[in-house]
């Protein structure tokens, strides 16, 4: 697996994304793309229109021309990798595939996106049937939406697009907003176990429909506790923190804590044990299923990063560090919104 499939999914529908206008579908949804779940498949489910697969299919074509998707981008991004997952297709896969992107304002239509400046970022590459095919792109520019080319047809469970959050500065400026929101570049740096889940999963948007949709760690069996640490979407003052352990009936943290720190020069964060970390909420006492709103006593000191400890193991199922970005921060969004 590349190294880039540790950074956001910016396609995931559950980040937002839409599969917004695909050239057919006429045997599985173009909306199958971006599930959050691993392509399924169960033999002899026969419907109406042949087997039932998990993912995109369109018709055999019997002329000239290709066929494609169009994604819009749950989170506008830099991406620095493509996943195209032909899962469970096997005599009806495409045999080659390329992706564009292009960066649109606003909300076009799939008809004004004709007009986009669409870019290649995959070249037109040979596919393999029921296997997952990764794709480094090198292109540091923000972008929007992605297009989605197969050659000429067949079927594609999923397409996974990752890459860093770079979110449009004209909807954080001037306000209150989650620091710590995946969708607006924050995302977890270093974590003590991710066992059942990943980190990023608390940082991720609306509710945690089940324990799977948060972060939860093993069981822990010594006197240590989990913790993790986020780098915060930028610069900002925290204001109040929400621990939400929605879901989690039984394996809850007992107690939380969170420190912060302000750390935007090269090189590693420091231990906690450095005078440069600062506790914004003390060790308090979890419940479970129940979301905790802790307002913070009114401070100018700001932080890019956050450091969760759960006493002594278990499950948060969302974090929100609701605050107001610096002058310096929102100069750097728009210098790289702009870039």
């Amino acid at each position: 697996m590349s190294d880039f499939t540790g950074l956001p999914d910016l396609a995931l529908r559950t980040h937002r994304a839409g599969v917004i206008a695909a050239s057919d579908e006429s045997f599985e949804e173009r909306e199958n793309l971006i599930n959050p779940w691993r392509p399924r498949f169960a033999e002899h489910t026969f419907g109406p229109k042949g087997q039932e697969y998990d993912g995109w299919e369109t018709r055999r074509h019997r002329g000239p021309g290709h066929d494609w998707a169009v994604i819009r981008l749950g989170m506008p991004g830099v991406i620095r990798g493509v996943v195209v997952d032909t899962a469970w297709f096997k005599g009806n896969y495409p045999p080659f595939t390329s992706l564009e992107a292009c960066r649109a304002t606003g909300y076009p239509s799939p008809a004004q996106l004709d007009s986009a400046d669409w870019v290649e970022i995959v070249p037109r590459s040979p596919l393999s049937g029921d296997a997952e095919h990764d794709f480094p792109v090198s292109d540091d520019r923000v972008f929007t939406h992605v297009r989605l080319n197969i050659y000429p047809d067949g079927g594609v469970a999923r397409l996974r697009v990752h890459g860093e959050v770079v979110p449009d500065p004209a909807l954080l400026t001037g306000l209150t907003v989650d620091l710590a929101a995946l969708e607006h570049g924050a995302r977890t740096v270093a974590c003590s176990n991710m066992f059942y889940s990943a980190p990023d999963n608390m940082l991720s948007p609306g509710l945690a429909r089940n324990q799977a949709e948060g972060w939860e760690t093993a069981r822990r069996r010594d006197n240590g506790n989990d913790w993790a640490v986020i780098e915060l979407a930028a610069q900002g003052v925290p204001a109040l923190i929400e621990l939400d352990t929605t879901n989690l009936l039984f394996n809850a943290p007992g107690e939380a804590r969170v420190l912060a720190i302000d750390h935007r020069g090269p090189g590693p964060l420091p231990s906690t044990d450095d005078p440069a970390w600062f506790e914004l909420l003390s060790r308090t006492t979890l419940q479970p299923d129940t979301p905790h709103r802790f307002r913070l006593p009114p401070s100018d000191r700001p932080a890019t990063h956050v450091r969760l400890d759960i006493y002594p193991d278990g499950g948060i199922a969302r974090l929100r560090v609701l605050g107001a970005l610096t002058a310096d921060a929102e100069r750097e969004l728009n210098a790289r919104w702009k870039a």
